[in-house]
């Protein structure tokens, strides 16, 4: 049997985003490949993170069908530990 590869993470930001830079920055100092969606380059990309969060703010990460909106670094780390990836 073999294994089901993890999705890799998205994160749905916005350019002008403080919090989203900080999570660009936390994943990468972590070296965890993800998927950057710009929302205001993409009317779609933000309704899909509207859909999936429930809200307009930014960032939203999507791993594995689990949903962190609107989070600092600190939320990224236990959200990141909960889903054990490491």
């Amino acid at each position: 049997m073999s294994a089901v590869k993890p999705q890799t993470p998205r994160l749905f930001i916005k350019p002008y985003c403080g919090w989203c830079h900080k999570a660009m920055r936390w994943l990468e100092d972590h070296d965890i490949e993800y998927e950057r969606i710009d929302v205001i380059a993409d009317d779609a990309a933000f309704g899909e993170m509207v859909k999936l969060s429930g809200q307009e703010l930014a960032p939203v990460m999507v791993v594995d069908g689990q949903v962190l909106a609107d989070f600092g670094p600190e939320e990224l780390e236990k959200f990141w530990s909960r889903l054990n990836h490491k």
